[in-house]
C-alpha cells in the first residue's frame, strides 16, 4: 500500500531537480503522474524509465494554454486530478534593484508567480467538481526572510506564500487543500542556470555546492531534493489531511538566523575587546547568580 494509491498528480518542472525526485517518489507511492517541463529529451527519457504510471507533457509555464493543456491531458487520460504541484521555477532576474531589466523582470514574474496562479486557476474547477484535491507550490525561505535570494525571486516567493493562504481559504470550503513548501539551501541546477550555464554543467555544479551548503544551517549536511520531495509527499497525502494554508519550511534550521556557535564567537570577541574574559565563564557566573536568587 502506497500513500498515493489511486491518485493522479500533475507536476511542473518535473524533468530535473526537486520536480524529478518528486515525480519518482509519487510514483513509488502509487500515484500516476503527468509531469511537464521544457527539457523534452530529458523528460521523455525519464518517463520511459519510470514506466506506464508516468507521462511527460511539454509544458512552458509562461504560457497559460500549456498549463491548462497538461491538466486537461491528465484528466482525459486518468479521469480525475487529485494533486497539482506547481514546482517549475528558476533564479530569475538578479543584481542591484537599480539594474533590474524590465523584460527580465516580466519573465521572472511569469515563471515564478504567474504560473502558480494559473496552475491553481485551472486545477481548481476540476477539483471543485470532485469535491477534493490538493494543490501545493514550491516557495522558498527567501520569501520569509531577507538575505536568501535576489530581490525579485524573494518577493515572488513571498507572494506564493501569501497566495497559498488566501486561496486555501477559498478552496478549503470545497474540500481542496492548498499549501506550499519553503526549501532552504538545496543544491540543484537552478543555481548554475542562474549564471547562464547549460543544464548539464549546472547539474555538475550542484554536486559541488553540497560542500558549502552543508555549513549553511545547524544540521550539518546539505539539504537534498529528496528532503523536499518527502515533504511534498506528506502535504499531498492523507497524512496531512487537516493541514491547509500552510507554508512548510524544510531548511535544516537555516531560517533561524545566525548559528549559535557564531553567536558565542561574537560574544567572545566582544568580551576580549572589553577584557572581561571568556564568555562561557561569564555566562556560567551569571547563571550561578541567577540560581542563588531562587
Amino acid at each position: 500500500m502506497g500513500k498515493l494509491d489511486g491518485k493522479v498528480a500533475v507536476i511542473t518542472g518535473g524533468a530535473s531537480g526537486i520536480g524529478r525526485v518528486s515525480v519518482q517518489l509519487f510514483i513509488e507511492e502509487g500515484a500516476r503522474v503527468v509531469f511537464g517541463d521544457i527539457q523534452d529529451d530529458k523528460g521523455k527519457t525519464f518517463a520511459e524509465e519510470l514506466g506506464p504510471k508516468a507521462s511527460y507533457f511539454h509544458t512552458n509555464v509562461r504560457k497559460e494554454s500549456e498549463i491548462k493543456a497538461i491538466i486537461d491531458f491528465a484528466v482525459e487520460k486518468f479521469g480525475h486530478l487529485d494533486i497539482m504541484f506547481n514546482n517549475a521555477g528558476f533564479g530569475g532576474v538578479g543584481g542591484l534593484i537599480e539594474d533590474t531589466l524590465t523584460d527580465a523582470f516580466d519573465v521572472t514574474m511569469e515563471v515564478l508567480f504567474r504560473s502558480v496562479v494559473l496552475g491553481m486557476k485551472h486545477a481548481a474547477p476540476v477539483m471543485k467538481k470532485q469535491g477534493s484535491g490538493v494543490i501545493i507550490s514550491t516557495a522558498s525561505i527567501a520569501g520569509l526572510r531577507t538575505g536568501f535570494g535576489p530581490h525579485i525571486y524573494s518577493a515572488l516567493k513571498a507572494a506564493i506564500i501569501h497566495l497559498t493562504r488566501t486561496v486555501a481559504m477559498e478552496l478549503g470550503e470545497d474540500g481542496i487543500r492548498v499549501n506550499c513548501i519553503c526549501p532552504g539551501f538545496i543544491p540543484t541546477a537552478i543555481f548554475g542556470r542562474g549564471f547562464g550555464l547549460p543544464q548539464d554543467v549546472a547539474e555538475r555544479l550542484a554536486e559541488l555546492l553540497k560542500i558549502p551548503f552543508a555549513d549553511s544551517q545547524p544540521i550539518k549536511r546539505t539539504g537534498l531534493p529528496d528532503d523536499i520531495a518527502k515533504a511534498a509527499l506528506w502535504l499531498v497525502s492523507d497524512d496531512s489531511s487537516f493541514v491547509n494554508g500552510h507554508a512548510l519550511v524544510v531548511d535544516g534550521g537555516a531560517i533561524g538566523g545566525k548559528l549559535y556557535s557564531e553567536t558565542i564567537d561574537t560574544f567572545n570577541e566582544l568580551t576580549a575587546l572589553l577584557k572581561l574574559g571568556d564568555v562561557r565563564d561569564i555566562m556560567r557566573k551569571i547563571n550561578e547568580e541567577i540560581a542563588k536568587t531562587k
